[in-house]
């Protein structure tokens, strides 16, 4: 059977989802169509903004259809209507009822960002990093009604490094979901693929991120912090008070032996500076005044005289 005849229904909103969209039509498979959220209003003119999901699909000629709640029976009766052989799904946003996942003739699959049954829900990829996991990877799973509990199909593995961001992280781990869903999807045609049950008793939910994740607690290890910074990009970003103004940080280094109440600027120097924490400190590297662009702290020192003593609240 050519790919062309294998029909597919694509289902993703966010930029991790373009990489395996374009693999599944690089392929050759015929994407029947696409699915993703509604637009979003953006800033304060309120420009409706669409998903980079939809902008891909646009691109390349493939039908969007954007349902405010996709489970109403007259979104499952097109999809029923539109018969496709499998429904891959990478971040859509929403739920599939069992009414869906039934459709397909080789099932629902799920492209996730993590090494299942650990990190199911919305932000596996930032708690694998806040909670200093060494590696992590991406998961192809047969869906089920539950969230991300369905059958393992494949993984694929990667070493999280030392200084990487959730940004960074995502970026590469969109890439290896693109290249393992063309597996998967062979193996399914092919009727090589094996089901692994999840073990449940391992699994943990990533909780969705909320603003004020983002207030930094001078109290905590410098290490837990660090990692904070790198877990919380680009959303919703380490925050912290200088002078009663906000300051975003956006890399910092852990340091060691330093001695100094929680919150307080213990060194001053002329790359960075070095903020107390409840165990070691944080030599900050790169921040985000308030109403101001991200800079080196060079620069912000250029522009902001800071003492030792001074407190960051």
């Amino acid at each position: 059977m050519d790919n062309k005849d294998i029909k597919i229904l694509y289902m993703g909103t966010p930029e991790f989802a373009v990489n395996a969209l374009k693999s599944i039509i690089d392929a050759g498979y015929n994407v029947i169509g696409c699915y993703t959220q509604p637009d979003k209003s953006q800033g304060r003119s309120k420009k409706l903004v669409p998903s980079p999901v939809k902008e891909a699909a646009l691109e390349a000629g493939i039908p969007v259809f954007q349902p405010v709640k996709l489970r109403e029976e007259e979104n499952v009766s097109a999809i029923r209507e539109m018969n496709p052989d499998i429904i891959v799904v990478a971040a859509y946003g929403q739920i599939l009822p069992k009414s869906i996942l039934d459709i397909p003739k080789y099932g629902c699959v799920n492209i996730h960002a993590s090494l299942l049954p650990k990190y199911r829900g919305a932000a596996p990829i930032e708690w694998s990093v806040i909670n200093g996991e060494k590696e992590t990877g991406v998961t192809t799973m047969f869906m089920a009604e539950g969230l991300d509990t369905g059958d393992i199909i494949e993984k694929s593995v990667t070493a999280i490094g030392e200084k990487e961001t959730a940004e960074e992280l995502r970026k590469r781990l969109a890439e290896m979901g693109a290249e393992l869903i063309i597996s998967t999807i062979s193996k399914l045609i092919s009727g090589e693929v094996d089901r692994t049950p999840q073990d449940d008793s391992k699994s943990n939910y990533a909780v969705r991120l909320s603003k004020e994740m983002g207030r930094v607690n001078w109290a905590l290890p410098a290490e837990n912090i660090e990692r904070l910074i790198r877990g919380l990009q680009p959303w919703p970003v380490v925050y912290t008070e200088l002078n009663q103004k906000s300051l975003k940080i956006y890399e910092a280094d852990v340091v060691n032996d330093i001695n100094g109440t929680p919150g307080e600027i213990v060194e001053v120097g002329k790359k960075y500076f070095t903020v107390a924490c409840g165990k070691g400190g944080l030599k900050i590297l790169k921040v985000q005044p308030e109403g101001k662009k991200m800079m080196d702290t060079v620069a912000f020192l250029n522009g902001n005289k800071l003492e030792a003593g001074m407190k960051m609240e």
